[in-house]
């Protein structure tokens, strides 16, 4: 058995850039308002072409969208539909602001890559979980594309990992091993974090809605980390090469969960601040992704 030990995941020191998109001047106004903190920075547009350009002329300098759906020149999904198609913005997060909140037009956004929803009108703590949700994301996947690991000093067998930060540095290393390591390890750490969160330390899902909203999620996953009664609980991932792909085998000592309702993007769920990470595994990092009994173990696989 091997044990991956980490430090804290890399966290943004400096404040968070966000991009707001709206042809309304009063909502601009009212998102700017609710995100004047140090911690964001804000810059507006009021329309999708004008958007394009300040973000075409500097890719490197936004962590979040705020996108109005519906806008002159350029509506919202025009422009998420160039966003989602230029490698450049790959790791940055759309949140996608809308009156239009039928089933369709979620679930069409869904499929175009905005993961992140909000309705008008605004309600200020909702905001700020939807924003931070997606900032979390974006800081993920930035430190994890830049933990440059050798993946030649990986052996198949089994591993163990029990907090988030070594679940972070395993599934940085083991997706090294694969073709594409930058999708890969996506998938592997939202499998991995749900094993820690909610398998071994039994977050719910209403819990963590409630947690991020006050900030605190972090938080209460130390403190459970800490309490006697989960001193020795830990998760264990096995890896195996085979001839046409490599098989990720993830396990935990929690009591599952219904896992059915969330291997497809639900529009039900578009508006909270969690709640998607299975389903952008099982459709940009594996091409089979499978749980078993009640849902503390699931089987990912990656095609080579």
């Amino acid at each position: 058995m091997n044990a991956i030990v980490s430090s804290s995941p890399i966290i943004m020191t400096d404040s968070a850039r966000i991009l707001l998109v709206d042809d309304e001047p009063l909502n601009l106004e009212i998102l700017a308002e609710h995100l004047d903190c140090p911690a964001y920075s804000t810059l507006s547009a009021e329309n999708g072409l004008e958007a394009w350009k300040i973000l075409d002329a500097d890719p490197d300098g936004f962590d979040a969208v705020l996108l109005d759906r519906m806008m002159p020149v350029m509506n919202g999904m025009e422009l998420l539909e160039k966003l989602r198609a230029d490698p450049r913005f790959a790791s940055v997060p759309v949140i996608m602001q809308t009156a239009a909140a039928g089933k369709e037009q979620v679930a069409e956004g869904l499929r175009q890559g905005a993961y992140y929803y909000l309705t008008k009108p605004f309600e200020r703590d909702i905001l700020l979980a939807i924003v931070e949700a997606a900032l979390e994301h974006r800081r993920n996947r930035l430190a994890l594309a830049d933990d440059r690991l050798d993946p030649r000093s990986l052996i198949q067998g089994e591993f163990r990992f029990r907090t988030l930060g070594e679940a972070r540095r395993l599934a940085s290393l083991l997706a090294r091993a694969c073709p594409n390591p930058d999708q890969t390890v996506l998938g592997l750490t939202e499998l991995m974090v749900n094993a820690v969160e909610h398998g071994n330390l039994g977050i719910t899902y209403r819990e963590k809605s409630a947690l991020n909203e006050k900030g605190n999620w972090r938080d209460e996953v130390e403190r459970r980390l800490a309490l006697p009664e989960n001193a020795e609980r830990h998760a264990t991932i096995c890896m195996r090469r085979q001839a046409d792909g490599i098989t990720f085998t993830i396990v935990d000592q929690g009591a599952g969960f219904d896992w059915q309702s969330y291997l497809e993007m639900s529009p039900d769920r578009a508006f909270d601040s969690h709640g998607r990470g299975i389903a952008m595994s099982r459709m940009l990092s594996f091409v089979a992704l499978e749980y078993t009994g009640n849902g503390n173990t699931v089987c990912a696989t990656v095609a080579l």
